[in-house]
């Protein structure tokens, strides 16, 4: 599944972020893609919250990553895939699967239950053949009980409530929104959040939650519709305690 395309909700930048739902310049720009890969072995499959939280870390931790930055290996990368539509594509693996892919080149990220592998981006048809072949479909997950309350200082990830989205495009949504915040923060917010782990939530608001959420003060992303929901459909809002405090000053 290829998900595509948060957008700003409060308009900063909004005539030049490559989280646009509308076509532009960007569109025909190369295409790029940023591969995760979430380990689903058939006894023991993660928690579908846990699944959800570790792929907006991993997302996280490249992005902070110094191969990502500056002159690293992989910055011309990230550059390319930023410089045109924000793709993310979770693909599913187990056994052998997932042991070649942990051979190539990215970053595993462990939950309390998940494990998801992260890599630098590829063309959006220059897949590693490893990674080309391992399956979209089939990241159907549960959670074995409720999650519990995130603590009042945590960053959380809301969920649109009225969505029923697969828990692989669901982690998409939450690395898009993971990222709409990172972009938001100062370096110094970055750098705390970085020190402090990435610590964050994956929630699903209540109706009344997501109307006080979607008021535009804070990140929102704005899905592009390739697969599952409708084009422009508001799938997650990313409320950072750094964001509320703008946000309360607005």
């Amino acid at each position: 599944m290829t998900y595509d395309s948060p957008s700003p909700a409060g308009g900063t930048a909004a005539a030049t972020s490559p989280f646009r739902t509308e076509p532009d310049a960007r569109d025909q720009a190369p295409q790029f893609v940023l591969p995760l890969v979430v380990r689903i072995e058939r006894a023991d499959p993660p928690a579908r919250t846990d699944a959800l939280e570790t792929a907006a870390r991993a997302v996280l931790v490249l992005l902070s990553d110094e191969r990502a930055t500056g002159t690293g290996e992989w910055a011309q990368a990230v550059r390319d895939w930023q410089d045109a539509r924000i793709r993310k594509v979770v693909r599913r693996a187990r056994g052998a699967e997932w042991r070649r892919a942990e051979a190539l080149p990215g970053i595993t990220v462990t939950g309390a239950s998940a494990e998801v592998r992260v890599y630098p981006p590829v063309p959006l048809d220059g897949w590693p053949k490893d990674l080309a072949k391992l399956q979209v479909s089939g990241t159907e997950l549960d959670d074995p009980e409720p999650p519990a309350e995130p603590a009042p200082d945590t960053p959380v990830l809301w969920l649109n409530p009225d969505l029923s989205m697969s828990a692989g495009k669901a982690m998409a949504q939450a690395g898009h929104g993971a990222q709409l915040a990172w972009w938001e923060l100062t370096d110094q917010e970055r750098t705390a959040w970085r020190e402090a782990g990435f610590p964050l939530a994956v929630r699903t608001a209540s109706p009344e939650q997501w109307r006080e959420l979607t008021d535009g003060s804070l990140p929102l992303v704005r899905d592009a519709g390739f697969t599952e929901i409708a084009p422009g459909s508001c799938t997650v809002v990313a409320d950072h305690p750094a964001l509320r405090g703008r946000r309360a000053g607005r």
